[in-house]
């Protein structure tokens, strides 16, 4: 998949307080990027606890959950767009399928 943008990725691991999602962002960008997903169905198979929600977009649970990554997936294209970066806490204050913070 490309992923776009590995930049908010970056953004957001930099903030103070959230260095520790570092390593795992950037294991699941590196994961992403080798990734085939043709369907929701494949990114369960990847990732059982990622969320498939509305208007294409995918939750992942990123640090043990600590922080939400939200995605919209453009299957045929091999696009997963970042929406959203965010603590849990933030996650909670946003609609999944309108958010588009990056």
């Amino acid at each position: 998949m490309r992923v776009i943008a590995k930049s908010s990725l970056q953004k957001f691991w930099a903030r103070p307080g959230c260095r520790d999602a570092r390593g795992p962002l950037h294991s699941w960008y590196d994961e992403a990027v080798k990734a085939t997903w043709a369907s929701p169905q494949d990114v369960k198979d990847q990732y059982a606890n990622a969320s498939i929600c509305g208007n294409n977009r995918v939750v992942f649970n990123i640090g043990g959950n600590k922080y939400r990554l939200v995605v919209e997936m453009q299957y045929r294209a091999g696009i997963a767009w970042v929406k959203f970066i965010g603590t849990h806490a933030q996650y909670d204050r946003i609609d999944v399928e309108k958010v588009n913070e990056y």
